[in-house]
Formats: C-alpha cells, sequence, structure tokens
C-alpha cells in the first residue's frame, strides 16, 4: 500500500475500512485526490466481514435505491475486470419462490414494477424450478429467475479496492494511506464550524474533508462532528455449511424475504435466504433485529434459519453446520444510504446506512461521492439520500 508523507495533508480522510469506505477511496483516488483512510479495526472487520457479499436487484422495488444497485451492477463487472479472481465474484442470478399462489402474484406485480425500471425478471412456472434449482423443494407455486443478481467476497473485496486505491498513483492518479488500528476520537472543526480533520490517538490527521464512512457506527461519528444521523444497529445472523458440492445454483429465497428487507418492524425477522459459494459451503440466512449491539448468539434464530433452508432444499437436512456469525446491518428509518454532503458541517461527507446493500451499492456510492467532491457529473440524483433529510422541518 502506498503512503504519503507525514508533512502533506491528504484531500480526504475516509473513516471506515469496510467495503463502501473502500470504494469511496477507490473512485476517489481515481479521480486525482489524495485519501486517508482511517479505522479502528482492521479491513473489513465491521459490517462487511460478516455480510454474505450479495450483489441484488432482486429484492429492490423502483426507486432511489434499485438505480443505485443498477449502476453498482455495471461497476462491478467493470471492477471484476480489475480485481483478482480470488473476490469471488459470480453472476449466478437469484431466484425468488413463492409457496402459493397468492405469494406468486405478489411476485409477479412486484416484477412487473421492477421491469419497468430496468430489471430483468424472468417467471418460472411450478414444472421448470427444477431445471435451475434441481434440489428444490417440489411443490412450490413458481418463482422468477433474477440473472443481475450477482455475489463478491465482501471482506477480500474490500482489500483489494484498497489495494488498487494505493496503487492509483502509479497510473497517474491520486493517492492513498491506509491507517489501521487508529479509532477517530474528535472531528475537527475550525472557527466557522468547517471540517479541519480528525484526532485519533496516534495524533491529528488534518484534511479539509472528512466523509464517514463507518457502517453502523456512522450516527456515532456523526455526533463527533455535532449532527444528528439515526443510524442503528439491525442484527443478522448467518449459518455456514460444510463444504459440498454445488447443491445450491442460485441465490434462493423466499417471497417474504423482500417484505422483511422493507419492514421498520424492530422484532426479530426471519425468511430463507440460501446460495452456496465458489468455495463450497453453503450460506443460510437471513435474520434482522434491533437489539442494539447484543452479539450474543440466538439458538431461537439459528434454529429458524435451518428449518427454513431445509424446507426450501430437503437435501441440506443432513449437512452440518460448521458455524455462524453475526453481523450489525447500518438501518436508517426510510431504508435509504446517507450520501452526499452534509451542509450543517461544511466539508463533511456522509456515505453510511446502506443497511443489508452496501456490499451490492458500494461502487455506485464511490462513484457518487467521488463526483461530489470533484464536481464531476453525478451518476445519480443526490437528492433522496440526503443526509440532513432526517432533520428537515416538514412543509407547511
Amino acid at each position: 500500500m502506498l503512503t504519503r508523507p507525514p508533512s502533506e495533508r491528504p484531500d480526504l480522510i475516509v473513516i471506515g475500512a469496510g467495503v463502501v469506505g473502500a470504494a469511496c477511496a477507490h473512485y476517489a483516488t481515481r479521480a486525482g485526490l489524495h485519501v486517508t483512510v482511517l479505522d479502528r479495526g482492521p479491513v473489513a472487520g465491521g459490517t462487511t466481514g460478516a455480510g454474505e457479499g450479495n450483489l441484488l436487484v432482486s429484492d429492490k422495488a423502483p426507486g432511489p435505491e434499485l438505480e443505485l444497485a443498477l449502476l453498482s451492477g455495471q461497476l462491478w463487472q467493470d471492477l471484476a475486470k480489475e480485481l483478482p479472481a480470488a473476490v469471488e465474484y459470480e453472476t449466478k442470478g437469484g431466484v425468488v419462490v413463492a409457496s402459493a399462489d397468492a405469494d406468486l402474484t405478489a411476485l409477479r406485480d412486484f416484477a412487473a414494477g421492477q421491469a419497468r425500471a430496468g430489471v430483468e425478471a424472468y417467471e418460472i412456472p411450478q414444472d421448470r424450478l427444477a431445471d435451475l434449482e434441481p434440489h428444490l423443494t417440489p411443490g412450490l407455486a413458481g418463482g422468477f429467475h433474477y440473472p443481475q443478481d450477482a455475489q463478491v467476497q465482501p471482506a477480500l473485496a474490500a482489500a483489494h479496492l484498497l489495494r488498487n486505491a494505493g496503487r492509483s498513483k502509479e497510473q497517474g492518479h491520486g493517492r492513498l494511506t491506509l491507517r489501521l488500528g487508529e479509532e477517530v476520537t474528535a472531528v475537527l472543526t475550525g472557527p466557522r464550524g468547517e471540517i479541519r480533520g480528525v484526532r485519533t490517538a496516534a495524533g491529528d490527521v488534518l484534511a479539509p474533508r472528512v466523509l464517514n464512512a463507518a457502517g453502523t457506527w456512522g450516527g456515532t461519528i456523526a455526533q463527533l462532528a455535532g449532527v444528528d444521523l439515526p443510524v442503528l444497529p439491525r442484527r443478522g445472523f448467518v449459518l455456514v455449511t460444510e463444504p459440498l458440492p454445488r447443491v445450491v445454483r442460485h441465490k434462493v429465497y423466499s417471497a417474504d424475504y423482500v417484505a422483511d428487507v422493507a419492514s421498520g418492524s424492530a422484532a426479530l425477522q426471519t425468511s430463507a435466504v440460501v446460495e452456496g459459494t465458489p468455495a463450497g459451503p453453503v450460506l443460510i440466512g437471513a435474520s434482522r433485529e434491533r437489539v442494539g449491539f447484543d452479539r450474543t448468539l440466538s439458538v431461537e434464530v439459528l434454529r429458524r434459519l435451518a428449518a427454513q433452508a431445509t424446507r426450501l432444499f430437503p437435501a441440506l437436512a443432513g449437512v452440518r453446520a460448521i458455524r455462524t456469525y453475526a453481523g450489525f446491518r447500518p438501518y436508517l428509518p426510510d431504508h435509504l444510504p446517507a450520501i452526499g454532503p452534509d451542509p450543517r458541517v461544511p466539508g463533511l461527507f456522509h456515505a453510511c446506512g446502506h443497511e443489508g446493500a452496501g456490499i451490492g451499492l458500494a461502487p455506485a456510492t464511490g462513484l457518487l461521492i467521488a463526483a461530489q467532491l470533484t464536481g464531476r457529473q453525478l451518476p445519480v440524483d443526490p437528492g433522496p439520500f440526503a443526509p440532513e433529510r432526517f432533520t428537515e422541518e416538514p412543509t407547511p
């Protein structure tokens, strides 16, 4: 990783070395900026490292998030040509299944709206589901195939995005300094409230712009800067099986997963999400609940996940689960991330609150942030992601 002389100040400090911070650093250095990335832990040590690596359009209704996801899908394709095969980028597609006719009707209506927004979705009748997934349980009403869904190994993707950013100087772009194990304890401002940099235990790091890419802890960083950003943790568990032959070919989930993603409930919700990986293990999710930062293992959640997965794929009933892990999705009340400059603190930017979609939305987020930092053409309308939207006064 390239570093910069200590006396030379960066143009931008990125707080957070997860996949969103890494993507922002990647595109910012490509735009010619000198960037310092700070993280209190290792690369991908937070939400990114606990993710499944989903790059999805299938679970998103038409609107700003879907627009961001479609752009990110194109950008991930480009990045996959630059990044090593170790990131396990796989365009395997998704299959959403319905257990009853009413669920299939709801999926059909949902897919029709998505298709008008640019999503490829193909209805699969009951008797053709086995063509896509031979081990699916019989008797399902049908489903939809989403060929644009993909997957990546999230921690390795973040690491290699940062590595690419570190090589930007060789390509005539900006520079990157990566500083791990340094927790930001204060955001420094000037006499007019403008950003001056940040403070860590190792000393002050000065820069005219700071990007809050701290994921689930984005609200804490915002508070250090004197603003409110209502990011809350939403806990989820994933079960990991022993390595298997390719029992599950796509990302497969039940229709109720879409409703769970859109729900604002704090209560426990589980819906079957099952996918194979190039390395062999099958990943089983998904659960959602707001319990703060409690990492206590929940046997009830694991029991539900296992039961739902084996109902979809009976062949998994005799398979060993070798481990489980928990992570915290950074939840914002309207289910949209905060991306862009914060007018309440000149020089402060945010890129957090992506909930469970941060890995999929990271490239478009990074490209948008880089464009806002450099005054270039914006790839999407930034309005719906404005960080100050939660404190705006209602219109009379």
